[in-house]
């Protein structure tokens, strides 16, 4: 199974990719984890990314596609993967279809589907002392960037026939079970 979860920052993509993998048991690659493990180790990727990070920016589409290509080649050789937070941009998601095998591409795309001010208070409200969320401004901003950046590529999915839209205001269980129902619908 090879699957991309799309929604807001703080739609629940981590959670739920953690869930989709175990249930599949396939990988989860989050890129915002292989992120702030680059920026934590101090790699080239890392200090070249941390500046947008801060600042709530989508980091540029040649650092995202240096760092996720490989876990991506890698999870599909050992079954499949859930990606959570790439692509999020129409640039990426052309380019990955290029770069990528026919073997390789989603089977689904999930939109997790959640109000902005639901978004903001799961964000403000969390508790890993993440940069990106402290700060109501920096929050502000990216929920722009999603909708002018991010939310166009759930046309593109729809386009393709494989996208899925679940209702992700609902609890974390509530929200696995429909996604695994609309999985299982296809």
């Amino acid at each position: 199974m090879r699957i991309i979860l799309l929604g807001a920052p703080g739609s629940g993509k981590g959670t739920q990719g953690t869930a989709l993998a175990e249930h599949f048991g396939v990988r989860h690659v989050a890129s915002g984890e292989l992120l702030r493990a680059h920026i934590a180790q101090d790699t080239e990727v890392g200090r070249e990314a941390q500046g947008y990070v801060e600042r709530g920016e989508l980091v540029p589409d040649d650092l995202v596609l240096q760092m996720v290509g490989g876990a991506v080649v890698d999870a599909v050789q050992h079954g499949g993967y859930v990606l959570d937070g790439f692509p999020r941009t129409i640039e990426q998601a052309e380019r990955a279809y290029e770069l990528a095998p026919a073997d390789a591409t989603a089977d689904a795309a999930v939109f997790l589907d959640v109000p902005d001010d639901v978004v903001r208070v799961r964000l403000l409200g969390r508790r890993e002392g993440r940069v990106d969320d402290a700060d109501p401004e920096i929050v502000d901003r990216r929920m722009r960037v999603f909708h002018e950046q991010t939310e166009p590529l759930l046309d593109f999915y729809r386009d393709r026939g494989i996208l899925l839209v679940v209702d992700a205001a609902q609890s974390p269980a509530d929200v696995t079970e429909s996604m695994l129902a609309a999985l299982g619908r296809r």
